[in-house]
Parts: C-alpha cells; structure tokens; sequence
C-alpha cells in the first residue's frame, strides 16, 4: 500500500542543536543519535527505544541567515518530481528542487500555495 499523503517525517531546523537536544530529552525523553552525513555533518534522531521520532539539524552558514528555528513536516508521495510541478501549476513556489538522499528517498521543499513550507518526500520504501 502507497504512503501517499501520510506524515513521513518531521525534523527541528534549530541554531541552537545542543539546546534543542537538551529539552527534547528532558520533555519527550527522547534519547539523541547521531548519523555522520557525507559533509561531514551530523544528523541527529530522537529515538524512544529502537524507534526514530524526530530528526534534528543545526542551521549553520549564510543559507540560514534569518530563518528561526522550525520544525519541518514531510509528506510522503508517490511521485516527488510530479508534485514539484503540480505545486509550480497550483501556483506555489520551489524553495528546494527535487533531490536524492541515499537511503532515505527523493525530496523537495516547496512552498504551497497559500506560503506555507512543506518538505515532499517518496521514500525508498514507498510500499
């Protein structure tokens, strides 16, 4: 059965990472894991048991500049690129192209109609 049109994901953009880790685990008791990416980066989950929550990411360099700390939701889709360009029709706007993340799925950030920002996601098991 597709994922289509279910929350996938959600993850906290934050400047503020050893914070944010910090109220997480005190409020949700979420323990941290950390994922080296291949910039060389970390990537963080909030895990209850075996099971990830959340994702957690540190906004560093001048891309970031004035965009507060957030959470950000994905929605799962059959087809990423094809909401890219229903998005584009509707009127909405592209913040983010389509891109591969291995092992995770297809993603774009975008704006939907009406400003709000959504992450679009087809996951690599999208079954």
């Amino acid at each position: 059965m597709s994922k289509h049109g279910t929350v996938h994901w959600s993850e906290l953009m934050t400047h503020d990472l050893e914070a944010a880790k910090a109220y997480y685990i005190s409020v949700c008791g979420w323990q941290i894991n950390g994922i080296p990416m291949p910039d060389g980066s970390t990537y963080y989950l909030g895990m209850k048991g075996e099971i990830p929550m959340a994702g957690m990411m540190q906004m560093d360099g001048p891309q970031y500049e004035g965009i507060p700390a957030h959470w950000m939701t994905y929605l799962a889709v059959d087809d990423v690129d094809a909401a890219v360009q229903q998005t584009r029709d509707a009127g909405g706007e592209v913040l983010q192209d389509s891109f591969d993340v291995g092992g995770v799925g297809r993603i774009a950030i975008l704006k939907d109609p009406t400003g709000a920002a959504i992450g679009f996601m087809t996951p690599e098991d999208n079954s």
